[in-house]
């Protein structure tokens, strides 16, 4: 494995009596597309600017390539911060904009020209290097931001909810836009997001943080199949949670039912919550499983996710099937099922 370019140790933030980050610890690896991920308030953006320079932690150590950055001025770290707002000259072309940094490091004209070329290429912006700002659509001036924070050639780039301005359909593309970017330029990137999408479609790596701390930090894979607890699994894409318990024969018994499921060593004759996405639950024809009746279905074109009504939990069961198949049948209004579980797929929490 290759040496962190970027190692945040035991940093902690105070506002007031809040604390913001409560002794966070991770390391960043050369190359990697890193995501903070959380909801509001639960420090991925004060640790963002921390590591930008423009916080100062109350206690802890910030290191790039092994040297200590923690007091250093903002403008003396090899990085670059992009903001959701893009902040460009709107007096300024495409072409100036990328330029203007470059100048007021006082490089010479032609290694100017060449590298503002060069990024217009590779982010796509050649037929745009005469326009301005407002003659831009909201995808082109990302594009822009973007490519004027990467001209700099910082040795990790931050992006503090670089797509939040964008609608649905463009933020869509521009996630796969932003991992293509990173993978060619071959910088570090940080994004802080919100939107737990968004960090599996672009992240190497996710951090999943709550209240001030990091409650899991694994590959999109790992925190979507293999969430620590109960938050995460909640946080991460579509779960159902089924409260019961754990007996003596390690069974998980909810609504009359008993399931076998992987008790990852947590306590026997003790109360238990278990996790299934709607993808692992599938309709069973032979009577065997689960009875349950259709009480909603939601449409989603290549499938339709079905709400049904079981003794094991209160709340309907989301069960996701194909919209066109042998279960198109069930699908449907007060239709009665019967549920099967997989149970290599569930997560069992005590907390």
């Amino acid at each position: 494995m290759s040496k962190p370019v970027l190692s945040v140790d035991m940093v902690v933030k105070h506002f007031g009596k809040t604390i913001a980050v409560n002794g966070i610890s991770l390391d960043i690896r050369e190359n990697e597309f890193f995501a903070l991920l959380g909801p509001s308030g639960c420090g991925k953006t004060t640790l963002l600017r921390m590591i930008a320079g423009f916080e100062a932690p109350d206690s802890g150590v910030i290191r790039l390539d092994e040297r200590d950055i923690t007091r250093d001025a903002p403008e003396k770290r090899p990085l670059n911060l992009m903001f959701q707002s893009y902040a460009l000259f709107p007096h300024m072309t495409v072409w100036q904009n990328l330029a203007y940094g470059l100048e007021m490091e006082g490089l010479p004209r032609g290694e100017i020209a060449t590298r503002v070329d060069d990024m217009l290429t590779t982010t796509d912006l050649t037929a745009l290097a005469g326009r301005k700002p407002a003659e831009l659509s909201g995808g082109q001036k990302q594009r822009v931001a973007l490519a004027r924070a990467l001209i700099k050639r910082p040795k990790v780039l931050l992006l503090d909810e670089p797509l939040g301005a964008l609608d649905k359909k463009l933020r869509e593309k521009m996630q796969l836009e932003l991992k293509r970017l990173q993978s060619e330029v071959g910088i570090t990137f940080i994004i802080v997001t919100h939107d737990q999408e968004e960090a599996l479609v672009m992240a190497d790596r996710i951090a999943v943080l709550r209240d001030g701390n990091i409650l899991q930090c694994g590959t999109p894979q790992e925190i979507y199949e293999q969430p620590a607890n109960r938050f995460v699994a909640g946080f991460i894409g579509m779960m159902n949670f089924i409260d019961g318990e754990i007996g003596t024969d390690a069974l998980f018994r909810a609504g009359g039912q008993a399931l076998a499921c992987d008790l990852h060593g947590l306590k026997r004759n003790a109360p238990a919550v278990l996790a299934v996405r709607p993808e692992n639950i599938r309709l069973v024809s032979d009577g065997t499983g689960i009875a349950g009746t259709v009480v909603d279905v939601a449409y989603h074109g290549l499938d339709r996710q079905l709400y049904v009504k079981t003794a094991l939990s209160p709340a309907p069961l989301q069960v996701r099937v194909a919209a066109a198949g042998p279960e198109e049948a069930a699908a449907r209004t007060g239709a009665s099922v019967s549920l099967g579980l997989n149970a290599a797929a569930c997560r069992l929490f005590q907390e």
